[in-house]
């Protein structure tokens, strides 16, 4: 269950609740409520979880990008040393093998910027739904203060009217 289904259950819980006359309190079910702030609990270390999980893909990704840079660059090498063994060619085996290298680093480069791109996307969106569930936390204690200082009962009746004779 994501975050926000749970936020939106306990508004519904505090929405049904029952008002007690003379006060601005309600009567809350404590065992449902404890039960969605359990959840919560549980809901939001998971969050930070895929978060954890999307790094460590981007580090297997950025891993495997190196392996397969380095691959490409020994089988460059390869290829170089092999065509410079002919003497016709040498001079355009080094340039060859160059632009190969070349290629793979910038290949390499270009993989590991997307892998970034795609992480700070992800964990943008991730503290876009934190915050905005915040948001609506605060907005929801912020009412219920408010309506609790406007249900204050006076605890004095109000003066007297003077009797006239």
């Amino acid at each position: 269950m994501d975050i926000l289904q749970l936020i939106d259950r306990l508004e519904e819980l505090f929405n049904n609740a029952k008002a007690v006359p003379f006060t601005h309190n309600v009567v809350i079910d404590e065992d449902r409520m404890l039960e969605i702030i359990d959840q919560m609990r549980i809901v939001i270390p998971d969050e930070v979880k895929k978060a954890q999980q999307i790094l460590g893909q981007r580090d297997r990704f950025l891993a495997q990008a190196q392996e397969e840079a380095e691959r490409t660059i020994a089988l460059a090498r390869e290829k170089a040393e092999q065509m410079a063994m002919k003497d016709n060619i040498v001079v355009e085996a080094q340039r060859r093998g160059e632009q190969i290298i070349n290629q793979a680093r910038a290949d390499a480069e270009a993989t590991r910027h997307e892998a970034d791109n795609y992480i700070v996307e992800t964990l943008l969106n991730l503290q876009d739904q934190l915050e905005k569930t915040l948001s609506q936390i605060q907005n929801g204690v912020r009412t219920v203060q408010e309506e609790q200082r406007q249900k204050v009962v006076p605890t004095s009746p109000p003066f007297p009217e003077k009797i006239s004779k």
